[in-house]
């Protein structure tokens, strides 16, 4: 072949590479080469024509692989030789939007440093404004309406660019050619100050100076941000977010925080390279971090009241850069919602659904298309772990190769989001929260029709819970579509799988509060041995009562009592100087008595999750919750920085399944703290031996991989002592990094179990 002679290529390019640049990427790249073409985007990612000499073509291909823009992630790339067309010059062209629409929604982007430095630049044209942003950075899932990925298709089609972001649309030479989300003073958004009434008292400059002035005053704006509202107040202030909790209903749960730079977090809390990285990623997601002695100097206690960590993260967007450096101090930023509801992402029904809770709204014109929040992570075991998938990471596809047919998961009750499956790859949709309030499910409803409708599938089969309680379950049967009904700890364990990519054989420790059991029971402390395609239930905590079933979700005393009722039977109820039965009336320490007696409204659960509750309430550190996970974090906190008492660890004896019996060191924690020893000593001591338990049953069971999933692996100290103590016995241990291990991973583990079922053994 003459290597002089024009070849032509067609290069079909999958991935994350809509919304990054890479369009104006391949541009330069060709014109470098010297080659001829075009480049478009395409239903399934991008596609590129290019022809010249062939020694010039492979480079160009080397080259398209080793200097990708930095968002970008392709995933995979076919070439096809075409016949040569002798063609001249290289353009970028009109989208494809016709056939299968495969295409990876970018996640949206945290403000670029090149846009920060324009921003703050009084030369420039987007000095202080808020709404800058370029091929690198800005609103991406958020403002898409449809793929592929053009302004076309976004909300930002009803701002028509001016003649100078025009040019810079169009030059090859500009940060911004052929950025979708340009714009700029002239031609873009701008910002609003409302009052409570919807009334303006502002506009653009003027309105943010106003939202300035008001945080000062110690009062609450609401912000529209980039995926949704924010409510913001002065982090120093007692008052203040002492009036945000009374108006929001959130009385104890910890808020997030803003900060203006990472030295301002630094001097907040210990942040670790790891935890850098997370703050300063183009996620900015929130992450937890340890705080340090100095923050309760500055911070106001109600910000997180008894809790270790506080949840940090950076200015997200030009406008949040702007208030932050106007204020100079940190800022309370909490979800734009009352408690259990969805957050908010029009101006109009924030307006009404946040009257009494918001002083001022600062709002502005680019409607969101999708409501986002924003993510949480959380360095465990010395990964970066996420525990809330939002803004930054969704809805960005996991590979898990058994998905085939388009598949819909629904997720589940708690921390709820939906999935998408398709083409060997599953797409996590954004945290939605929780299904119990009407607006809520309205927004879960909306969710599971939006995400399969951006890639234009229909569905073939609809996983879901087997709770049959549960609104996702419920909506499933009205789809009309086949259902498929997903033991609740087996889609933990599946979720954990596509995360690390593994096939099995595993031992998965799904450990969480409240799962539905096929036996009667509520399931919660599982090892499953996964091999597919069979799984079985190879071990379990040893089950205890809950009296009044889903009421001891909420009192953490109901779950201590029926742990005392396993150790003492009827006497339990007379133990009147554990404060978890000093909590009760005499008359209800009656009622709770015959019912566990009885078994009565008092069901039986293996969970984790509830017996940290019991022991958040033996050591008094929790008899109400506020929240959920509120005594199991108040179980962490105590432990923070206290040496471990020495409890044993729980015994494990039988078959199939192993039972895991916790009698012994709960016995031991009680006899310990009546002779004196500190509650954190205990705490601390009580996540040894759990761990111990961990690894114990895998050693049983001779697993050579563990995973570890389930809300109960959203705690570090937990986490980081059983992948310790597996390592140290020749374990390999495995835990979740993009996947959340709480339920907001379900849906991924619904849509493997879809792709490929696996059978119970035992059943």
């Amino acid at each position: 072949m003459d290597a002089a002679a024009p070849h032509r290529l067609r290069i079909a390019i999958a991935g994350a590479v809509q919304g990054v640049g890479f369009r104006p990427f391949v541009y330069r790249l060709a014109r470098e080469a010297g080659l001829s073409g075009s480049v478009c985007n395409s239903g399934a990612g991008v596609l590129i024509e290019a022809e010249g000499a062939a020694p010039a073509l492979t480079r160009f291909l080397d080259r398209l692989a080793a200097d990708a823009p930095a968002n970008a992630v392709v995933t995979d790339r076919q070439v096809v030789r075409l016949q040569a067309r002798f063609t001249q010059g290289f353009t970028v062209t009109p989208s494809a939007a016709d056939g299968p629409c495969s295409a990876v929604i970018m996640a949206d982007l945290a403000t670029c440093p090149e846009c920060l430095r324009e921003l703050r630049d009084p030369a420039d044209r987007r000095h202080r404004y808020p709404f800058t942003t370029c091929v690198a950075c800005g609103p991406r899932y958020s403002v898409i309406a449809a793929l592929p990925y053009d302004r076309a298709r976004t909300t930002l089609s009803r701002f028509p660019l001016c003649p100078a972001c025009a040019a810079e649309y169009a030059d090859p030479g500009s940060r911004r050619f052929h950025a979708e989300s340009i714009c700029c003073p002239a031609c873009g958004p701008q910002l609003a100050l409302w009052d409570a009434d919807g009334s303006v008292l502002a506009m653009r400059e003027s309105a943010l100076t106003g939202a300035v002035a008001t945080l000062r005053a110690g009062r609450i704006v609401a912000v529209k941000g980039l995926g949704g509202f924010q409510l913001l107040v002065d982090a120093r202030n007692d008052a203040a977010v002492a009036a945000l909790r009374t108006r929001k209903r959130r009385p104890r749960k910890p808020f997030a925080l803003m900060v203006a730079d990472l030295d301002v977090a630094i001097g907040l809390t210990e942040v670790s390279a790891a935890e850098r990285a997370a703050l300063t990623s183009p996620a900015a997601p929130i992450v937890l971090l340890a705080s340090r002695p100095e923050a309760a100097q500055v911070l106001a206690h109600a910000v997180a009241p008894g809790a270790p960590c506080l949840g940090i993260m950076l200015p997200t967007t030009p406008l949040h850069h702007l208030l932050l450096r106007e204020l100079g101090f940190p800022v309370v930023a909490t979800s734009g919602n009352h408690a259990g509801a969805p957050i908010l992402a029009d101006e109009h029904a924030a307006l009404r659904a946040l009257a009494g809770v918001a002083d001022l709204f600062l709002v502005h014109d680019r409607p969101i298309a999708h409501a986002v929040d924003d993510s949480v992570v959380r360095v465990i075991a010395g990964e970066v772990t996420v525990l809330r998938r939002a803004r930054g990471h969704a809805p960005l596809p996991l590979a898990w190769p058994a998905v085939d047919a388009p598949l819909l998961a629904l997720g589940g009750q708690q921390k709820n989001a939906v999935a998408t499956g398709f083409a060997g790859r599953i797409f996590l949709g954004p945290h939605g929260g929780d299904l119990d309030g009407a607006a809520a499910r309205d927004a879960f409803v909306r969710a599971a029709g939006s995400l399969p409708a951006l890639h234009r599938l229909r569905p073939a089969r609809v996983a879901c819970d087997r709770h049959p309680d549960y609104a996702a379950t419920r909506h499933a049967e009205t789809l009309g579509l086949p259902v498929v009904r997903v033991p609740h700890h087996l889609a933990h364990a599946l979720s954990g799988m596509v995360d690390r990519g593994l096939d099995g054989p595993l031992l998965a420790v799904a450990w969480d509060g409240t799962g539905y059991g096929r036996d009667g029971t509520i399931w919660g402390g599982e090892f499953l041995a996964i091999d597919p395609p069979r799984w079985r239930r190879a071990a379990h905590l040893l089950p205890f009562r809950l009296p009044g079933g889903e009421a001891a979700a909420r009192e953490p005393r109901r779950a201590a009592l029926g742990v005392l009722h396993a150790l003492h039977g009827a006497a339990a109820a007379e133990m009147t100087g554990l404060p978890p039965v000093a909590a009760f009336t005499q008359a209800e320490r009656r009622v709770l008595a015959t019912m566990l007696a009885r078994g009565v409204a008092a069901p039986l659960a293996s969970s984790a999750g509830r017996l940290f509750d019991a022991v958040a309430a033996l050591l008094d550190l929790c008899q109400r919750a506020s929240f959920e996970g509120e005594a199991a974090m108040a179980v962490e906190a105590a432990a923070a920085g206290a040496e471990a008492a020495a409890l044993p660890a729980p015994m494990v004896s039988g078959d199939r399944p192993l039972v895991v019996d916790w009698r012994p060191t709960l016995a031991a924690l009680l006899a310990a703290r009546a002779a004196g020893v500190s509650v954190g000593a205990l705490a601390a001591g009580f996540h040894v031996a759990l761990a111990a338990a961990i690894v114990a049953v895998a050693r049983a069971t001779e697993a050579r991989q563990v995973l570890l999933t389930g809300g109960c692996f959203q705690n570090a100290r937990l986490t980081a002592l059983a992948v310790a103590g597996l390592r140290a016995a020749g374990i390999a241990p495995f835990c979740h990094r993009q996947v959340p291990p709480n339920d907001g991973g379900l849906a991924v583990g619904q849509i493997a179990f879809a792709a490929a079922p696996l059978i119970e053994e035992n059943a």
